[in-house]
């Protein structure tokens, strides 16, 4: 598995060989230039995935030096290192694209964190997310969204539809299920592909501290605030932020997104000066928001404005079709990165990954494939290479819920693909819902009974005129 490279810039000799000591020891390659002027050729030549670049050094001064860069690598990740006394500076250069800033002289724990966080936004930036419906044969390196059901074409045609627009977009769907990527191919295809893209995970941010994240802080805002600093909206101005899991944010906040959306400014925490900025909002969450607002804890006004474009990204039991592919570019991913040459899974192997319910989703699915790729000592995965075969877990087609539980969460499936765009319009979410119900009821019937029409409209307890007219409405007859 390729290192990320990190090129430092420095124009002390000392403090280069410290760093690159210290960042080889990390696991990382390490590239080191004396001077901006020296820096820019090697990051032409080698494209880095991070620049650590001190902001005073003779000649090209770092600010000067980041412009230059931005104009070579738009998406490239670059942490400034200032002096105390200097951080105004570095904020000048997050304004003018740089990640972030630290300040010397750091701890060793806060450099590693933000090292990997720009890493992180760099790849995210960077890293193409390509569409694969087709079992190609072989997965070149990088980051895919799989599947070829009708869910997913109708995911990758809509997100063609929106990207190049301003419309805030919500992504709604289960943990694990790959929002996060539909996010990043939403801002790839978007005019704004060669701006700042940056995601911030609102559950894992303390919600004392996401405030602040967020739209930045003046000097002496609260404790621990000893300089100012800009936040993330600030920070992507003509780009585009991703904001994960927005269903867990205070409703304090919220009103500050609502304001940010409705008007396109904010006021950083502390301050009084007023911010206007150009910012594309992509939102994502796996909780119903209507029953947040039911129960006070999201407002409803923000809902409408964050639901322009809504994206649902099924389950993994709802694509089934997909379970295949998904396999074959996992054991692909898994064999470059532990140098294996796993071929296929059983057939045994297969069906059971088809009939298990996955409550993690495609994440569960990827952690599975890895562990099994790691453990096998044979080019073809078999079922006691899966703990989730051997492990005594619940088996994979039987539910461990009460039967009326069970039946709730299948019509909460089925209702949340059109639940999102019907509510609080005149619309006919009765009849939607039970035809959708209905259709997938006929189709099961049909598929027990051999197709036979007969006998399925004896179990279903309808004419077979009745049945042949709904299989019609339903595109069943084909």
């Amino acid at each position: 598995m390729r290192k990320p490279e990190i090129l430092i810039v420095d124009d002390s000799k000392t403090i280069l060989a410290i760093m690159r000591d210290f960042l080889e020891e990390e696991g990382y390659s390490v590239k080191l230039s004396l001077s901006a002027e020296e820096a820019l050729p090697l990051i032409m030549k080698k494209d880095p995935d991070l620049v650590i670049m001190d902001v005073k050094m003779p000649g090209m001064k770092g600010l000067d030096a980041l412009l230059e860069i931005k104009k070579i690598a738009p998406k490239l990740s670059v942490i400034i290192m200032t002096a105390h006394g200097t951080t105004q500076t570095a904020i000048e250069a997050m304004k003018k694209g740089a990640y972030d800033y630290i300040t010397k002289p750091f701890k060793n724990k806060e450099f590693k964190a933000l090292i990997r966080k720009a890493l992180e936004a760099g790849r995210l930036m960077k890293e193409s997310v390509t569409y694969q419906t087709e079992k190609s044969g072989k997965f070149v390196e990088g980051t895919y969204m799989v599947g070829s059901s009708p869910e997913m074409l109708e995911i990758y045609k809509t997100i063609g539809k929106v990207a190049d627009s301003n419309a805030t977009v919500l992504i709604r769907g289960e943990s694990g299920t790959g929002k996060e990527l539909v996010a990043r191919a939403v801002y790839q295809n978007s005019s704004r592909s060669d701006k700042p893209f940056l995601a911030v995970n609102c559950a894992a941010i303390p919600e004392s501290l996401l405030e602040s994240e967020l739209f930045g802080h003046e000097k002496g805002a609260f404790t621990g605030a000893v300089n100012r600093r800009i936040g993330k909206f600030e920070q992507c101005n003509g780009g585009t932020i991703f904001l994960d899991e927005i269903g867990d944010m205070t409703l304090s906040t919220q009103t500050k997104i609502l304001r940010v959306l409705q008007e396109h400014t904010f006021e950083p925490v502390g301050s009084e000066k007023t911010m206007k900025m150009d910012v594309r909002v992509i939102a994502s969450t796996n909780r119903d928001l209507w029953k947040a607002i039911e129960k006070g804890q999201f407002r409803e006004d923000l809902y409408y404005r964050l639901k322009v474009i809504t994206i649902y990204m099924p389950p993994l039991r709802h694509r089934r079709e997909d379970i295949s592919l998904l396999v074959d570019y996992f054991i692909q991913k898994f064999n470059r990165e532990f140098n294996k040459n796993i071929k296929k899974v059983s057939p045994d192997v297969m069906e059971h990954l088809r009939d298990y319910k996955w409550p993690g989703n495609i994440r569960e699915l990827e952690n599975a494939v890895q562990a099994a790729v790691v453990m096998s000592k044979k080019d073809v995965l078999l079922p006691d290479n899966f703990s989730l075969f051997t492990a005594g877990e619940p088996d994979s087609v039987q539910e461990t819920r009460k039967p009326d539980s069970a039946y709730e969460d299948i019509l909460s499936d089925m209702v949340d693909p059109v639940f999102e765009g019907a509510m609080g319009e005149d619309n006919d979410l009765h009849r939607r819902v039970m035809g959708k119900f209905e259709k997938s009821l006929i189709d099961m019937v049909l598929n027990r009974v051999g197709k036979s029409q007969t006998r399925a409209a004896k179990v279903l307890g309808i004419s077979r005129n009745t049945l042949r007219a709904r299989m019609k409405e339903f595109g069943l007859m084909g």
